[in-house]
Order: C-alpha cells, then sequence, then structure tokens
C-alpha cells in the first residue's frame, strides 16, 4: 500500500513516515528542497520533488497514482505572513485534495486546527491561518471521491509520546505531543470507517488505537 504525505519535511511528517514504513508501507514525502531527501530516506520515505504552491493538478496527480491513500501535513509554518497562510494553509491543501480525487487516492487525511474556521473574524496572521484551515477544510468535506477525516490536534509539543490521548469531535483545548499526532494519523489511515469525521486531538487517557475504534464505532 503506497501512502502519500504533503509537506513530507515536515515535524509531523517525519514522524508519520517513520511509523507507516515500520508498518510495511510504501511511503513518499512530497517536499520543495532537494536538501531535505537525506532526512525522508532516513525515515524511511521516498522524497518526491513538488512545490505545491507552483504545481499543476495534474502534476500532483501524477505523483499520487497508485497510492491508496493522501495525507496532507504541509503548512506554511512560523514565521510567515497571512499570504502564505493561503497559498499553503488553504490553496496547496485544496490542490492536493482535487489531485488525490483525480488519482484514485480515496482515504484522505487533513491536518487541520483547532478553531478553524473560514468565517473566523480578526486582522492578525493567526486569524488569516484559522480561515485558510478552514476554508481548506470546507473544501475537502465536498469531495465526494475522498473517504476524508480531518484531524485537529491541540497545542503541539515536542514532549515524549503517552501513548494516551482524548479524540472526540470537540475535546476544548489542550496539549499534545506531535509522536502522538503521527501515531493517531497512523491509526486513522488503517480506519476507513472515521472517513467523514472531523476530530479534536489533545492527551489523555485513552489508549490511540481504542480512541480510533471507539471514534469509528468498532
Amino acid at each position: 500500500m503506497r501512502i502519500v504525505i504533503a509537506g513530507g519535511h515536515g515535524q509531523i511528517a517525519l514522524r508519520l513516515e517513520r511509523l507507516l514504513s515500520a508498518r510495511g508501507y510504501e511511503v513518499a514525502g512530497l517536499i520543495r528542497d532537494l536538501d531535505q531527501g537525506d532526512d525522508l530516506r532516513e525515515a524511511g520515505a521516498e522524497p518526491v520533488l513538488c512545490d505545491l504552491e507552483s504545481a499543476s493538478v495534474e502534476e500532483v496527480a501524477a505523483h499520487l497514482q497508485g497510492a491508496a491513500a493522501a495525507v496532507f501535513a504541509a503548512g506554511a509554518g512560523p514565521g510567515s505572513g497571512a499570504g502564505r497562510k493561503d497559498s499553503v494553509d488553504r490553496a496547496a491543501a485544496v490542490l492536493f485534495a482535487e489531485a488525490a480525487e483525480r488519482a484514485g487516492a480515496r482515504r484522505y487525511i487533513a491536518v487541520s486546527a483547532m478553531r478553524a474556521d473560514p468565517s473566523h473574524e480578526g486582522d492578525e496572521v493567526f486569524d488569516a491561518y484559522l480561515r485558510a484551515k478552514g476554508e481548506a477544510d470546507a473544501y475537502v468535506r465536498t469531495r465526494k471521491g475522498l473517504d476524508w477525516t480531518i484531524l485537529r490536534p491541540g497545542l503541539l509539543t515536542n514532549d515524549a509520546p503517552t501513548g494516551l490521548v482524548r479524540l472526540e469531535a470537540s475535546t476544548g483545548r489542550g496539549p499534545i505531543p506531535r509522536d502522538d499526532v503521527a501515531a493517531v494519523i497512523a491509526e486513522l489511515v488503517e480506519s476507513p470507517a472515521t472517513a467523514g469525521l472531523t476530530l479534536e486531538l489533545i492527551s489523555g487517557t485513552i489508549p490511540i488505537a481504542v480512541a480510533v475504534k471507539d471514534v469509528a464505532g468498532n
């Protein structure tokens, strides 16, 4: 099973690549800089050069051919302005979802953000980020050719993973280690019964596999 990850050099993506490759998946990560390739190969993933801010839908769809699942984990990142929040967190997310649908990569996981809302008000960069994420989520929900799940983690930390989470439609705010986020995504990839759900994620008391099965209704 081939899985393609957008934002392949991101902190969550690299963790996810290690987990998925250890489970025996063929993993590819889209990157903008070839110098990042060694980090992906070390994580067990194939680096694929593709700039989602300039690529066409056809180009991205070609990279997704043969993939059974796609994960959008890209982001403009800290320090970027409102313009890149729109071009990456919204436009690139929309492009990747459309490309996945065209390529037939039905299982689709979008890493979003708590409070993402296309109608979010405010003039700060973070407000633009929440609008961009909200608009991307709204677009993904319209794609009938995707079995999508939208994941909205809380405050991301580099703390040691606990393997214990709270995963629900609404959790309230809270922290979550990036390792645990990656582990939840890995479980979601294998849990198509979570398709059509928008889920919030923070640290909690439920083992990850159990939490995913609970929201899937298993």
